[in-house]
């Protein structure tokens, strides 16, 4: 079970990324957390119980691993020394990834598949054209309309004619 293991953690890893992004925000704090939940996830895999659903299992960690470290980092300031920014609300933040998830489930398949393997995955043009099987300035061509369509959808402006 141990190679079985390894290798459905591996091929986990891109879904792992996306997750760590999207719960840290930043980059480095991502590659970061997700090298921990590997790391969590190898010293637990005797807790997982083959059959049932690896993606909850993981997932599971990744927040609760996610949650401690804030809660070890948190510092306590004194408010008078704090400088006076202007703080976006956290409800602007979860509206701003709703219409972020609303807008990319309504491009085409293809155009969304382009898109993911070259913003999140950090492909290079080539390689995410040969796992699609198409061109490269077919690939390029989808990427360049999902940014497009996302602008669209997202600011509510259409494209300027040339």
């Amino acid at each position: 079970m141990s190679q079985e293991f390894q290798e459905q953690l591996i091929s986990f890893l891109p879904k792992m990324r996306v997750w760590a992004l999207a719960l840290t925000r930043n980059r480095a704090a991502a590659e970061d957390l997700t090298q921990d939940v590997a790391t969590k996830a190898l010293v637990a895999r005797d807790c997982f119980v083959p059959g049932t659903n690896f993606s909850a299992w993981v997932h599971r960690i990744m927040i609760n691993h996610f949650i401690s470290s804030v809660r070890n980092r948190r510092e306590f300031t004194d408010m008078d020394s704090m400088p006076d920014l202007p703080v976006p609300a956290a409800h602007e933040d979860r509206t701003a990834l709703r219409e972020l998830g609303w807008a990319l489930n309504r491009l085409p398949a293809d155009q969304r598949e382009a898109l993911f393997m070259i913003v999140l995955q950090e492909k290079s043009y080539e390689d995410a054209a040969e796992a699609t099987g198409c061109a490269i300035g077919t690939l390029k061509s989808r990427v360049h309309r999902a940014r497009l369509q996302l602008r669209t959808y997202l600011t509510g402006e259409q494209k300027k004619a040339a």
